[in-house]
């Protein structure tokens, strides 16, 4: 009896966990969708969003595929209207091969009398390359504080994986855009910074905007309301 008793217990203590860990997790979704989502984006290149999941950067990949042909990468850039940075590529484009890592920089400037905060977006195209785009260091992982007039250099490292060549829907791809847009940010109501644009803007600039989005629960729930 005292033993059936303690395996009831331990059933009561493992569903109480279970039930736990779930109600965390709901709510946390609601709270992280976004960056979530964002994540994903960068760890399997959905969308055109370039690859930065760290397995890629295992020192055996980043070798040159010698005798393959060279991939030209395009660098384009764009500020918000509500930003009053100069952002701009300090190159137009660079040759690479799969697997060399390629160093390149974008300067910024803030042009106003004011200390701003920006948040950079980005995505690739064609989006097919955007699973083989791996980014090593890039300013658009963080945001980015200008000081009144400052002008800075903003460095990118990244390669091309040269799993590339396995994907014959991609392996012929010899022209590719990457391109970022800063945004000024601001603070959502959980305190997290964001671009401060209308959603479609944002999703846009990362290539979203052809994709559907499940609604997130404030939408859901104003539309039941109306």
């Amino acid at each position: 009896m005292a033993a059936a008793r303690a395996r009831h217990a331990q059933r009561n203590r493992t569903l109480l966990m279970y039930s736990t860990a779930t109600i965390l997790v709901v709510l946390g979704g609601t709270y992280a969708a976004v960056p979530l989502y964002r994540a994903f984006c960068a760890a399997t290149g959905f969308g055109g969003t370039p690859k930065t999941a760290m397995g890629q950067f295992e020192p055996e990949r980043l070798h040159p595929v010698t005798g393959a042909r060279r991939i030209k990468v395009t660098f384009n850039s764009a500020t918000s209207d509500a930003l009053p940075w100069k952002f701009t590529p300090q190159q137009k484009h660079v040759w690479v091969l799969p697997g060399e890592t390629s160093l390149a920089f974008y300067t910024a400037k803030n042009t106003s009398n004011e200390d701003l905060i920006g948040i950079a977006t980005y995505n690739v195209l064609p989006d097919r390359v955007a699973p083989y785009f791996a980014k090593v260091e890039c300013f658009c992982f963080e945001e980015q504080k200008l000081l009144a007039g400052e002008e800075v250099d903003m460095p990118l490292f990244f390669f091309i994986d040269k799993d590339i060549l396995d994907d014959p829907n991609a392996r012929n791809v010899t022209d590719v855009v990457l391109s970022y847009t800063f945004f000024k940010a601001r603070r959502n109501k959980h305190g997290q910074l964001e671009p401060d644009a209308p959603k479609d803007v944002v999703d846009a600039s990362m290539g979203w905007s052809e994709y559907e989005h499940a609604k997130s629960t404030e939408e859901s729930s104003e539309s039941k309301s109306s």
